[in-house]
């Protein structure tokens, strides 16, 4: 059958338009979705060379680490000893989503990840919202990752009896004038990504082998100095504690869903996907709450307000050893360039979605003939991810990254309900289990969690929000190709089979 594909961008097809509501509500259509990935129509396309394990690295490289290797100091004095029960209520939360994202990704295997299944959802209104919304996820998770390089940099350089300056490893507001480290590790990732997806895939795979390797040597050195009385109280703060460190470390599990990015690049994409959502939730909540329980069992909370680059310190003084802390540090540098390097490839992907639809300019989507990746537009986002990442703090980032992301799963949940609702009929290689309550419940969590972030979070929200909706009246209200459809077209695309998507040899 011939594959649909939207109509370019025609300059003065104004009248053409639906009214603004009208738009806003269009959806688009799961014909279009479907052969999108392969309907290169002549142009470069992303290159199939996926596999589940490589996908499952995507995942759990964009997510292991986070939480635990750059804001534990500032999350355990929220909490106290329960500090790993806040990993546990944000992983939970974090899987109900991921249940909703696995069965997404199997149904609609495009680059778009949660920005594609709201448009094919909600209309063009939410998808933009949502689309916004990840870009503030990707973006800017990158960059508060990339802002902890500079503790772990100078944890190595401190075996060798020197630091770098707080001028050059710290922005502006932490006593710095630029994060040096926090801008080398953006620039190597996007220079990398440029280069080609499968050979990132790789060294991305190798590097999640290290950072698992050194967080199982934390723990195996941590508990040698377990002691079960820093768990007295284990509330000192209350549940109010736990859920705001629980809203806080939610930051730790952003990039799970980073495998629904690599629809296109992935060579089985409906069987692969939800596998790979699924076990990487497993391996990092797994290890995440392992850890906490170590780092608590080895040092009072208390121990921990102000403590930067915590677990290094742990070992440091349990073992004395400074060659110990050395390979942890250096380690934990690798763990951080592996969540950079995964989560801008995220980022550059969701762009590419967002541009193929007109909502962004063309750039972002256009694929380099000779490495078959979205060189312009990851070059772009490079650059602007190594200047936040060099000068704005990472208590800011984090927050605004939390609350852009819960956004986004709340609007997957929705999109799931509704999908089976609307088209019961369509192939699911993953069913929710439970259903509608573990959607309903997952949607709900996310708003539990946003309404604990704080009142500066919500107003940088709300911001933030204002810039997306003049960015979409300034520039994707008038290109939407979706929108250019005129209404026989639309109603034709919309009534068309999915088209099958078929594994690459």
């Amino acid at each position: 059958m011939t594959v649909p594909t939207l109509p370019g961008h025609v300059s003065g097809r104004q009248g053409s338009r639906p009214a603004l509501g009208k738009q806003l509500l269009r959806r688009k259509p799961m014909a279009l979705l479907a052969a999108e990935p392969d309907a290169g129509n002549g142009a470069p396309r992303l290159v199939r060379s996926f596999g589940v394990l490589q996908l499952t690295m995507i995942s759990v490289g964009a997510t292991l680490g986070t939480g635990i290797l750059v804001i534990l100091g500032e999350s355990v004095p929220l909490a106290g000893p329960a500090i790993w029960i806040s990993f546990a209520i944000a992983g939970l939360a974090a899987l109900l989503s991921a249940v909703s994202y696995a069965e997404m990704a199997g149904l609609v295997p495009a680059s778009g990840s949660s920005y594609s299944y709201t448009y094919a959802t909600m209309g063009e209104g939410m998808a933009w919202i949502c689309g916004w919304c990840l870009v503030l996820e990707y973006a800017v998770s990158v960059a508060a990752v990339a802002v902890g390089a500079g503790q772990y940099v100078n944890e190595t350089l401190a075996v060798f009896g020197t630091v770098l300056p707080d001028a050059f490893s710290q922005p502006p507001g932490d006593g710095g004038m630029v994060n040096i480290p926090a801008m080398v590790i953006v620039v190597l990732a996007t220079v990398l990504l440029v280069r080609g997806a499968r050979e990132s895939a790789w060294i991305n795979t190798a590097i999640v082998a290290v950072k698992v390797g050194i967080l199982l040597l934390f723990c195996a050195i941590a508990f040698t100095a377990f002691s079960a009385g820093n768990f007295d109280p284990l509330l000192p703060m209350g549940a109010a504690g736990v859920s705001a460190a629980a809203s806080r470390v939610f930051f730790s599990y952003i990039g799970f869903d980073a495998a629904s990015t690599a629809g296109e690049e992935a060579r089985n994409p409906k069987r692969d996907l939800p596998r790979a959502i699924m076990l990487s939730m497993l391996i990092v909540t797994t290890i995440y709450v392992l850890v906490a329980v170590a780092a608590i069992g080895a040092r009072p909370w208390g121990w921990f307000d102000g403590t930067e680059a915590a677990l290094v310190k742990i070992l440091e003084e349990i073992t004395g050893q400074p060659w110990i802390a050395l390979v942890f540090a250096v380690g934990a540098v690798l763990a951080i360039a592996s969540i950079v390097l995964t989560v801008l490839y995220g980022q550059t992907r969701i762009l590419l979605s967002m541009s193929r639809d007109g909502l962004v300019p063309a750039i972002f989507s256009r694929v380099s003939r000779r490495t078959g990746t979205p060189a312009a537009g990851t070059l772009i986002v490079g650059v602007a991810v190594a200047l936040t990442a060099g000068l704005v703090p990472l208590g800011a980032l984090a927050d605004a990254t939390s609350i852009g992301t819960l956004f986004a799963f709340a609007l997957v949940n929705a999109a799931v309900i509704y999908l089976r609702k609307a088209r019961p009929e369509l192939e699911r290689t993953f069913r929710v289990p439970f259903f509608p309550f573990t959607p309903i419940l997952g949607a709900i969590m996310c708003i539990y969690l946003m309404a604990n972030l704080g009142a500066e979070t919500w107003i940088t929200f709300a911001a933030w929000m204002l810039v997306g909706t003049a960015a979409y009246f300034g520039y994707g209200r008038r290109n939407s190709k979706v929108a250019a459809l005129d209404e026989t077209e639309y109603r034709e695309l919309a009534a068309a089979p999915r088209p099958s998507t078929t594994a690459a040899p």
